[in-house]
């Protein structure tokens, strides 16, 4: 591990940002800025603007995770399981302490050939989950809780009964994912700027954390107060993880020790100043990669060397967008690779594109309206048939079928009503 990496690991009261910063949530980092300082603020907090998450006050830099609850929440209604109608699991985040957020994660079902969307029941006990991923066994789904006091919570799918949260000594925990080994659960924390790594037992609970790892360097741009981590994320090789960061305009990329759970640098990719990543999707064929740029507007295709690990971000390119402000949130690859989308918050639509040259080349192809206000994030069913928007200020979930021929989005139906939606999780 290199002197610069072990220097931005948590754990010492003199680690670097351990100022003011700490409390900050994506929302409220919003709602504190000046005018002259707004758009690009709003680009990077996601754009919610409607007031921050309550929440315990943030942990000081290096305290121990917080142990698991057998009371931390309330069982739910078993999760759907398929019928012979073709129903398939969907899971939906929330704001649980926004004005009229949700009371927990969204249990319903989605019909493969229709779209439909049927509302269940609701997993409460689960502060703020405002982003979903579930095991590759798919039997624990886990939530981030975008909370001061940045954490993370398992759920077990088989009855909803919520299995315990873990802190992630970060602020305003934003993304997870689950390693394709099952054994790592990787979190973001925008507030504080860090990427956490969690074991993951083998009832799907979460262990103790294994690293924290603050983005120290480079400094963050003119009109940030530090380091924003949006997402975590395994490439496709297996090999490496990359985080995303807002504020500092970098990709990170680092080897995930298997067996420790420890985090080293490897490489770092920058974009142009001012761009605000926010979201990286990989092609299917694991050399090339999207990146969604939220504070300047574009997308960029990302060259990948699976052996180093190294991501060079290429051009910046149109989202399609109209609207006079507009943040991309998310892309989505189909499973076939032939076709990407991006959500356009402010535009409020789609962009679809055409992946060309074995994944090198996007060719935007238009944009279809997400019939909603603020697509937050978007995603493909398993087979690539069907894609969700998830819209946070119309609190619905738009659900359209993806034509595989041509890159077609067209609506299936009316738009699911579900409070302040900002995650769509279909199984």
């Amino acid at each position: 591990m290199g002197e610069e990496t072990q220097a931005a690991r948590r754990g010492s009261p003199g680690s670097p940002g351990s100022g003011s910063r700490r409390g900050w949530t994506r929302r409220r980092f919003v709602g504190a800025l000046g005018a002259a300082a707004a758009a690009s603020a709003l680009a990077g907090c996601g754009a919610d603007g409607d007031g921050a998450p309550s929440g315990a006050r943030a942990e000081r830099r290096g305290a121990p995770p917080r142990q698991p609850s057998s009371s931390a929440g309330q069982q739910a209604s078993p999760a759907p399981s398929p019928g012979p109608s073709g129903a398939r699991p969907l899971y939906l985040g929330t704001y649980t302490s926004a004005q009229g957020g949700g009371e927990g994660i969204g249990v319903a079902s989605y019909d493969r050939a229709s779209g439909r969307i049927t509302g269940r029941s609701t997993i409460t006990g689960v502060p703020d989950p405002s982003y979903l991923a579930v095991h590759p066994d798919g039997a624990t789904l886990y939530a981030v809780n975008e909370r001061e006091r940045g954490a993370v919570t398992a759920v077990r799918l088989a009855d909803g009964k919520v299995l315990g949260s873990r802190a992630t000594g970060g602020a305003a925990t934003c993304h997870l994912s689950v390693h394709p080994g099952g054994r790592w659960l990787l979190s973001a924390d925008f507030g504080s700027g860090t990427v956490a790594v969690h074991p993951i037992e083998a009832s799907g609970a979460l262990g103790e954390r294994t690293d924290l790892v603050e983005h120290t360097r480079p400094t963050p741009r003119p009109g940030q107060q530090g380091p924003h981590a949006h997402q975590f994320i395994t490439a496709p090789d297996g090999g490496h993880v990359l985080a995303v960061d807002f504020g500092t305009d970098t990709v990170y990329s680092y080897r995930l020790d298997d067996r420790t759970g420890v985090l080293t640098e490897v490489a770092q990719a920058h974009t142009r100043t001012g761009a605000g990543p926010r979201h990286l999707t990989f092609h299917p064929g694991g050399r090339h990669a999207y990146l969604a740029n939220e504070a300047d507007d574009t997308v960029a295709v990302c060259a990948y060397e699976p052996s180093s690990g190294r991501l060079t971000i290429g051009r910046p390119q149109s989202t399609g967008s109209k609207a006079d402000a507009n943040y991309p949130a998310q892309l989505a690859v189909t499973p076939d690779g032939a076709y990407a989308f991006l959500a356009n918050r402010g535009d409020d639509t789609v962009a679809r594109y055409a992946v060309e040259a074995a994944g090198a080349r996007l060719r935007l192809l238009g944009t279809t309206p997400v019939e909603g206000d603020f697509p937050r994030q978007i995603a493909l069913s398993p087979d690539g048939g069907l894609l969700f928007a998830a819209n946070q200020r119309s609190g619905t979930v738009s659900v359209f079928r993806v034509d595989g021929a041509r890159g077609g989005l067209r609506l299936a139906g009316e738009p699911f009503a579900s409070p302040v939606a900002v995650c769509a999780l279909p199984l």
